[in-house]
């Protein structure tokens, strides 16, 4: 039977600490939630009593039930006092929460620099603070800070802090890499002569300063911890805590640990991405298992061997930990790059056909003008539908007309007038907006949805511009990228010009057809062709 390995999740604590992460009571919660659906053993949500948002969100979390164990943070009881006055370790009992996780001084260096006492007050502060919390009935975590670079500095000392909180009855040791220094061999080495003298259960708490965060702690499990901690996507100070996005699919699929439900693991990604946008903190296209370019093929001569059989470039099955393959297409892309592509969206192409080519080929003429297929799909299938004949016009545009106006005594005024033919309808609309893109936007949509009010439901998520030579300064090439959404799909649609306007509705068109077409699409089998406006080139 595989050894079961306890996942403790800090990103609403340890997590926040990151640069430009700031999360509400509100934020916490629903991160919370997400988290305990996940299935995590441990769920840190905070410091009690630190400030109105934790203590916002320990009152809260009081009226839900979890499965989860919520556990709220701290540190040791103050030099030269009572664990019984503490303030600190009362708010924490107050808390309500079944777990506690306390931070203790396992380095010298810290004891006598930092705390400013002797080396055995501070095995005091950790032992009585540890006892008192365990007389209220808490679950007890000991984080034992610093607590390898203490080792390598006076193995001794550092050991006598853990054994002092093993003899006042701390349910788990937590070895810390707080400076995030520590090399995977050191790692293993030290914790494997851990396991001789301690025989409380052993937890790893790593940061990834040297990037090796989620190497050292596979090393520690390896050598001995049932207990992991980090954060969703990494987050922490400095360079991040360990990524239990990776931690917990390297163990369970890789290593043969038991982490938590095959089913759960499949939520993955979808807590991955949850996180960062409750966060606002982009997420890395790249990052391992979870992230969007995770199991991503570009290269021709990988798409060709992929489509024979997905082991050839994949390590793992990407639904595995609920993500999925995606085909780039690009001036890199061969043949086998637009077959598969086509397939995924629905499109059969005949590889022995020349139109087949002629796609490939404008594919190519159009990224090397400066499109980027890549991170624009809805753009890409509204192509790849005109190229195979299976285009639907929801509406022809025929022009459009934009004034902006300033003055010196108001701000800038936008407003766009667009003409669109619709249902054999001449249609003139005109919108203001707070920039010439928003008031194309509205005078687009305005027009729009008299015959077709699904359009309500779209909503644009994001806008991009990127200038592709900025040796032509203002009078550059840019390229736009439109994220888009509604209450089903998100998309994004992509334009290029010399002129930003031009380009920005040539995406907010995309965008829209887009939408449209695959509100349309959903009828089609309960309706004549003909009525779909589908075009025969």
């Amino acid at each position: 039977m595989s050894r079961t390995i306890s996942i403790f999740d800090t990103t609403l604590r340890d997590g926040t600490q990151g640069e430009g992460i700031s999360l509400s009571a509100d934020d916490k919660l629903k991160i919370a939630r997400k988290l305990d659906a996940l299935g995590v053993h441990y769920i840190e949500g905070g410091i009690p009593g630190s400030n109105g948002k934790d203590i916002e969100f320990f009152k809260r979390v009081k009226s839900y039930s979890w499965n989860s164990k919520l556990t709220a943070f701290g540190s040791t009881r103050r030099k030269n006092s009572l664990a019984e006055h503490d303030a600190n370790l009362q708010r924490i009992i107050e808390a309500g929460v079944p777990a506690a996780t306390l931070v203790g001084k396992a380095w010298d260096f810290h004891v006598h620099t930092a705390l400013q006492t002797s080396l055995e007050e501070n095995l005091a502060m950790i032992s009585d603070s540890i006892a008192y919390l365990k007389r209220a009935g808490l679950e007890v975590m000991l984080d034992a800070e610093h607590f390898f670079d203490g080792y390598k500095h006076n193995p001794q000392y550092a050991l006598e802090v853990l054994r002092s909180a093993q003899l006042a009855g701390v349910d788990w040791v937590v070895m810390c890499d707080t400076n995030g220094g520590t090399l995977p061999n050191e790692i293993s080495c030290i914790v494997t002569s851990v396991r001789q003298s301690v025989t409380t259960p052993l937890g790893i708490h790593t940061h990834n300063d040297c990037e090796l965060a989620v190497a050292n702690t596979l090393a520690a499990v390896e050598a001995g911890v049932d207990q992991v901690q980090g954060t969703i996507n990494g987050y922490g100070e400095r360079c991040g805590n360990a990524n239990l996005c990776s931690i917990i699919p390297n163990l369970q699929l890789k290593m043969g640990y038991d982490c938590m439900h095959s089913d759960h693991i499949r939520e993955l990604t979808n807590t991955a991405h949850y996180v960062s946008e409750i966060a606002n903190v982009h997420m890395p296209v790249n990052q391992p298992y979870v992230g969007h370019a995770a199991f991503a093929h570009k290269g021709g001569i990988h798409v060709s061997a992929i489509m024979k059989d997905s082991r050839t470039y994949e390590h793992i099955e990407p639904e595995l930990v609920g993500n999925k393959q995606r085909i780039l297409i690009s001036e890199l892309a061969g043949q086998s790059n637009v077959l598969s592509k086509a397939q995924q969206l629905g499109y059969e192409l005949d590889a022995s056909n020349p139109e087949t080519r002629t796609i490939i080929d404008r594919i190519k003429q159009m990224e090397h003008q400066g499109y980027q297929f890549e991170g624009a799909d809805a753009s890409l299938e509204l192509l790849l539908r005109q190229a195979t004949g299976m285009s639907i016009e929801p509406f022809t545009f025929e022009s459009f007309k934009i004034l902006v106006e300033k003055s010196a005594d108001c701000a800038v005024r936008s407003e766009a007038i667009v003409k669109l033919h619709i249902d054999n309808e001449t249609v003139y609309m005109a919108a203001e907006g707070n920039g010439p893109v928003n008031a194309l936007d509205t005078a687009l949509r305005k027009a729009l949805v008299k015959y077709y009010p699904f359009i309500e439901q779209m909503h644009l998520t994001d806008y991009k511009v990127r200038v592709l030579d900025d040796n032509d300064t203002t009078a550059a090439k840019v390229r736009v990228l439109i994220e888009s959404s509604d209450t089903d799909n998100k998309w994004s649609t992509i334009g290029v010009s010399s002129n930003v306007i031009e380009a920005s509705w040539e995406a907010l068109v995309d965008s829209i057809r887009y939408s449209l077409i695959g509100k349309e699409i959903k009828h089609r089998s309960s309706q004549p062709r003909e009525q779909l406006g589908v075009v025969n080139q």
